[in-house]
């Protein structure tokens, strides 16, 4: 399901995350893919919330494309970002 209404945005079908469209705080509500879902913590614009439960080891779908991997179980509406996942980058810096 595509949701996109005032608070997120899912840039892509295939996504497992949608992106804040304004700064969300703890125990705010907001419908993600039908499902409404009080969120456990502060979110900024931009960051990303799960669009569904994501497990441990799974990739992390934005733009249609893998941006990371979860590092631990993630909930339906939890908050997306550096403490539960790793980056999928590789710095091409780094390569001769």
């Amino acid at each position: 399901m595509m949701d996109n209404n005032r608070q997120t945005m899912m840039l892509n079908i295939g996504d497992n995350v949608v992106t804040c469209t304004q700064t969300l705080s703890q125990g705010e509500e907001v419908m993600i893919n039908g499902t409404m879902v009080g969120l456990k913590s502060n979110v900024w614009l931009g960051h990303k919330l799960a669009a569904r439960a994501i497990a441990k080891g799974e990739l992390i779908i934005k733009y249609g494309v893998p941006i990371g991997t979860a590092t631990e179980n993630i909930a339906l509406g939890d908050h997306v970002h550096t403490h539960n996942i790793t980056s999928n980058y590789i710095p091409t810096f780094l390569h001769d």
